[in-house]
């Protein structure tokens, strides 16, 4: 999947475990901040069914493939369009100039191919679910060979060695369907979207600080929309991460919106994932979900993401500065009716 800070590819075992130990017996989860859906297609191998929901629209695009696509129906029909998409003429058009050119998140060769690979996805008119996979799998090529310490915010001084390679279609990792239901991607805002949840447990992994999601991945929004906005700066950044902003972004409004989330759930169950480095303290976290019912907290200790552990870098990738704090602490909080053993999970980081 694609580099994503704030991923929990590394808490995965710790996550399912949580949810397992609520949810022995399986059941609907839904994941309101989906992200890189790497915990939505984790709890789908396991076998629940799962709500992914995200406001980004590349977010839902990974989503919708990781887990609304079950394998058995697009196996086939992806190879057959990843097949056609290789063998696409290389034109470098909107992409290549901005991304490629203006700033150099990706070079102009990938570019070029990325281009015409999207030029002909889009006159495709494929099926919403298998669209989303042809999407996911050249926003993962695209990854593999990109020029950035995982944010598309800067970019190397210098071509990182992965940018000279050819930019390769692979098949994402797409899953059988669940027995116990069908799965579903949905595309909103949580907070205008929490009174219709309705699950047995609910995981939540909003944004922690004011770091924006859309700002941090704008190259994949204007790839998945491809409406070829107006852009802006050296990161030559979407000029619409201006205006669309997020409350969980935002230090005075984060706990407002938090609790609105919370309490408009229909679930019994809710299980989040909260930083050390984010705006909540692990007292304000406990407070806001302490009217619910028994509150049990597990704490990580956990490297910080590589772009931190490389020092701070400027807009175009010149280092200049250290980092101080190369760890931090990730917290699930866990809320449910009465206290579960969570004794087998690990924290170890």
């Amino acid at each position: 999947m694609i580099k994503y800070i704030g991923s929990k590819r590394a808490l995965l075992g710790q996550v399912g475990m949580a949810i397992q130990a609520i949810l022995p017996d399986g059941g609907r989860v839904c994941d309101l901040f989906s992200g890189s859906a790497r915990v939505g297609h984790h709890l789908k191998k396991m076998g629940y069914q799962v709500w992914s929901n995200d406001h980004n629209a590349y977010a839902h695009t990974l989503a919708t493939a990781y887990v609304q696509a079950d394998r058995e129906r697009w196996l086939a029909k992806t190879e057959t369009v990843l097949e056609e998409l290789r063998q696409v003429t290389p034109e470098a058009g909107w992409f290549t100039r901005n991304f490629c050119e203006e700033a150099r998140f990706f070079h102009p060769e990938n570019g070029a191919r990325i281009d015409a690979m999207r030029e002909r996805i889009e006159r495709m008119d494929l099926e919403p679910e298998l669209k989303a996979v042809v999407l996911v799998a050249l926003m993962e090529a695209a990854d593999r060979v990109d020029s950035t310490a995982g944010l598309q915010m800067a970019y190397m001084k210098q071509w990182a060695p992965r940018a000279l390679k050819p930019l390769q279609l692979r098949l994402p990792d797409i899953l059988p369907a669940v027995p116990s239901g069908t799965c579903v991607a949905t595309h909103a805002d949580a907070v205008a979207i929490a009174p219709q949840i309705e699950a047995d447990l609910v995981y939540l992994d909003p944004p922690y600080n004011q770091h924006s999601y859309l700002a941090n991945y704008h190259c994949w929004e204007s790839l998945v929309l491809w409406d070829k906005p107006e852009t802006y700066g050296v990161a030559r950044k979407r000029v619409d991460v201006r205006s669309r902003k997020s409350d969980f972004n935002s230090k005075p409004r984060i706990k407002a919106a938090l609790a609105s989330v919370i309490d408009n759930l229909h679930a019994p169950n809710l299980v989040i994932s909260f930083n050390d480095e984010g705006y909540l303290s692990r007292e304000d976290m406990e407070a806001l979900l302490g009217r619910r019912g028994n509150v049990q907290v597990i704490e990580i200790p956990r490297p910080r993401y590589v772009g931190a552990r490389i020092g701070i870098h400027n807009l175009k990738g010149e280092r200049v500065g250290e980092v101080g704090r190369l760890r931090n602490v990730e917290r699930l909080f866990i809320s449910t009716a009465k206290p579960i053993d969570l004794s087998h999970i690990t924290t170890s980081g």
